[in-house]
């Protein structure tokens, strides 16, 4: 039996326990999912550089998954544009049943691995992309269907999962396993193992785009000006980069048509 279809022994009373405990024993099994991405920094750190290479070469970052691991990777993806400044096309999201399956659970689309292929189809990818399949029990075959179609165009590809030894641990060029073993409540994997997840899926973009230069320091010096909050945190990187005020900040903004590179240069 998979870990995360397993009982865990600390919870089998949670149902009688006082609100404050059910709190407490949340948080602590929270911290079994930091432990296990801890254990997978050697081959996370692989990743990135795979795929930090791979966007260098006009590849693309693709996300692959279904139910909760689907979701965290359209928001992961999602997320970069408007933090890096990158185009939408740059890192991609696919989850199985489409964009109906950000808001409604439809977990019979993950049994469909050819669904994956043609939605892989659909983006047109590559051999320069690299294919992130992320699927906590390790099997589901629309993720599976991804991974092996990438392998057959050559592209770089990756399984996060939180079982060691499933197909998706085997088949991929790097595995990452987050072992975060049995869920508070059994088989319920948007909990520790989800945690996880997104705790990867956060830094192979973010450090990824890093690598690529889209960060100076730790500022993000690619942001696009599409709301009142992001000028005044472009305002601010100015000021810091430049070390003016930030009146003056602004003005050199409002020369470089709100490019922060160019108001710094």
């Amino acid at each position: 039996m998979l870990k995360t279809e397993k009982r865990n022994p600390k919870t089998k009373n949670i149902d009688k326990i006082s609100t404050s405990e059910m709190v407490r024993i949340m948080n602590e099994e929270n911290y079994n999912a930091v432990k296990a991405v801890e254990n997978q920094t050697e081959n996370i750190a692989l990743a990135i550089d795979k795929i930090s290479k791979a966007l260098e070469n006009g590849g693309r970052l693709i996300y692959v998954g279904a139910g909760t691991s689907g979701r965290l990777g359209v928001l992961d993806a999602s997320e970069c544009p408007p933090t890096f400044g990158v185009s939408y096309d740059m890192v991609m999201g696919l989850i199985a049943g489409g964009e109906k399956a950000l808001t409604r659970a439809t977990e019979n689309f993950e049994d469909n691995s050819d669904a994956a292929v043609s939605d892989l189809k659909n983006i047109n990818l590559n051999k320069n992309d690299v294919v992130v399949g992320i699927s906590a029990a390790g099997g589901a075959a629309y993720v599976i269907g991804a991974i092996e179609y990438g392998k057959k165009l050559g592209c770089t590809t990756i399984g996060i999962t939180s079982n060691e030894k499933t197909k998706l641990d085997i088949i991929s060029d790097i595995s990452i396993v987050t072992d975060t073993g049995e869920e508070v409540i059994t088989g319920s994997t948007r909990l520790k193992a989800g945690t996880a997840q997104k705790l990867v899926l956060n830094m192979l973009s973010t450090c990824a785009m890093i690598k690529r230069g889209y960060v100076y320091e730790n500022l993000m010096i690619n942001l696009k000006p599409s709301n009142k909050k992001l000028k005044e945190r472009m305002v601010r990187i100015v000021s810091e980069i430049k070390n003016i005020s930030e009146e003056e900040a602004k003005t050199l903004l409002e020369k470089a048509d709100w490019n922060i590179r160019k108001a710094v240069s």
